[in-house]
């Protein structure tokens, strides 16, 4: 192998690898991203399905805008992040009637 194909293969597996990390680096930012909007899911439902109106009011504003970062972050995909939102707010207007009550 000539002097020049062997600094060129060498520079090639050093963009793969580079490429590789910084794969693994995004796919880790993605999963802390859809941790955080799980849990934020997780604790907005728990005040729903406790009848715990004002905690529940508390929590869905900083949960929709955490679903909105992550569909912007190409974390969410648009269509599934919508669901979500329409069932915590169907969800939320219900417990909220209840409370009106």
């Amino acid at each position: 192998m000539a002097q020049g194909q062997a600094t060129k293969v060498k520079k090639k597996k050093k963009s793969v690898l580079k490429r590789a990390a910084q794969s693994l680096q995004r796919a880790e930012v993605n999963r802390a991203n859809r941790t955080r909007v799980r849990t934020m899911m997780r604790r907005l439902r728990t005040a729903i399905t406790a009848g715990d109106a004002a905690a529940a009011g508390n929590l869905l504003q900083p949960t929709m805008s955490a679903i909105d970062q992550a569909i912007a972050k190409n974390v969410l995909h648009e269509n599934t992040a919508n669901r979500y939102k329409s069932r915590l707010t169907l969800a939320f207007n219900g417990i909220k009637a209840k409370a009106a009550k």
